[in-house]
C-alpha cells in the first residue's frame, strides 16, 4: 500500500493527471482551467504539461461548453467539463437534462456519453450568490445521469478515474469546502467502488447518513455524541444517483435510527428519497422514524448567515436528541 497525503485539490488535480496519461481521448474543458488553472487550481499545469489542445480555456458560456463536449463524446472523446462554482451550471442545464442525459437513450444505446462535468458545489467559503449552492437533486432526479460526490482526498483521487472510465455521463460534485483538507491517499489501488455507499464511523445507536461535505459534520456530531454517550454510525453516501442503499439500510436495521443532514433544502431533496426509502424498507426495524436535517428552503443567504443557514453539528446533535427521546 503506498499512502501520499495531499489536500482534497490536489487528490483531483492528480486523479485528471492520471486519467490523462492513461487515456489520451481524454480532455479538459472550461473557463480557465488553462494557464490559471482554474479559480481553485484544480487544472494547475495540466495545460503545461498536456497542451492546449487537451486543456481548452473555453468562453464564458456553460451552455456552449456542455454542447460541444456531447459533440465531441459523438466524436470518440471523453471530455471533463468544469463548471466554475454551483449556480453557474443553470445556463447549461438544458444541454444536461434534455441532450446529454437521453441521448444514449434516444439512440438505443449505440451512442456512449462519456462526458464527466465537474462542478464545486456547497457553502462553509463565505462566498457570494450563485457561489454557494446545493444543486445535486436536479441531476439526481434525472434519468440517464450518474450523480457523485467525494468528502475524502483519496475518494477525490479515485473517483474522478473511475467517473472518467464511465461511459455515462457523470455529474462530478466536488465539495469546494473541502478543497484545502488534507488526506491520505492511497496511490496504487481503489478502496471503493464508484458507485458505493461506505461506514466510516462504526455505531451501535443512531446512524447518521450524509454526502459530500456533511460527512465531517457527521463525524464532528458523532464525536461530540460520543463525550454524551451516545454512539453514532456514520455512513457516506458518496453517490446520489444511484444510491447503493445496502450499508445505510443495514446500519439502520442494526441502530434503529437514522438521521440524514444535507447544506441542500430540505423540501424534494436527496434527504426525502432517502428516509422514504429506508421507511419503506426497514421500517420493522426502526425504533424511531428517521429525521432530516438540512439547509433552509430559502435561497442561500449573504455569507455572513451562512453559519446559521448550513447544518451544525449542533443541530444534529438536537436531532440525535429527538431520535433517541422516542
Amino acid at each position: 500500500m503506498t499512502l501520499e497525503t495531499m489536500p482534497f485539490s490536489k487528490a483531483l488535480n492528480a486523479g485528471l493527471r492520471k486519467a490523462m496519461q492513461d487515456d489520451p481521448r481524454v480532455l479538459l474543458m472550461g473557463e480557465d482551467i488553462g494557464k490559471l488553472g482554474g479559480v481553485f487550481r484544480i487544472t494547475e499545469h495540466l495545460q503545461r504539461d498536456f497542451g492546449e489542445g487537451r486543456v481548452l480555456d473555453t468562453p464564458l458560456a456553460e451552455s456552449g461548453i456542455v454542447g460541444t463536449a456531447i459533440g465531441l463524446a459523438m466524436a470518440g472523446f471523453r471530455p471533463v467539463c468544469e463548471i466554475q462554482f454551483d449556480g453557474f451550471v443553470f445556463p447549461a442545464f438544458d444541454q444536461i437534462t434534455t441532450q446529454l442525459a437521453k441521448m444514449t437513450n434516444r439512440h438505443e444505446g449505440t451512442v456512449s456519453m462519456p462526458i464527466v462535468i465537474r462542478i464545486p458545489y456547497g457553502g462553509h467559503i463565505g462566498a457570494v450568490e450563485h457561489h454557494q449552492e446545493s444543486p445535486e437533486t436536479y441531476f439526481a432526479h434525472t434519468p440517464g445521469l450518474r450523480v457523485v460526490s467525494p468528502s475524502t482526498a483519496n475518494d477525490a483521487y479515485w473517483m474522478i478515474q473511475e467517473a472518467i472510465r464511465s461511459n455515462d455521463p457523470i455529474i462530478f460534485l466536488e465539495p469546494k469546502s473541502r478543497y484545502w483538507h488534507k488526506g491520505e491517499v492511497e496511490i496504487e489501488q481503489s478502496t471503493a467502488a464508484l458507485h458505493a455507499s461506505r461506514v466510516v464511523r462504526s455505531g451501535t445507536d443512531v446512524t447518521l447518513v450524509g454526502h459530500g461535505a456533511m460527512v465531517t459534520v457527521l463525524l464532528q456530531a458523532a464525536a461530540l455524541a460520543e463525550g454524551e454517550g451516545t454512539s453514532c454510525e456514520v455512513v457516506d453516501v458518496r453517490s446520489l444517483s444511484p444510491v447503493d442503499y445496502g450499508p445505510i439500510l443495514d446500519s439502520a436495521r442494526k441502530t434503529g435510527r437514522m438521521i440524514y443532514a444535507q447544506e441542500a433544502p430540505g423540501f424534494n431533496s436527496l434527504g426525502s428519497e432517502i428516509a422514504a426509502t429506508v421507511m419503506e424498507r426497514a421500517f420493522y426495524a426502526l425504533e424511531a422514524p428517521v429525521l432530516r436535517v438540512s439547509g433552509y428552503d430559502a435561497p442561500f443567504p449573504p455569507a455572513k448567515l451562512e453559519g446559521t443557514f448550513l447544518p451544525d453539528a449542533d443541530r444534529i446533535l438536537e436531532a440525535v436528541d429527538r431520535s433517541m427521546a422516542y
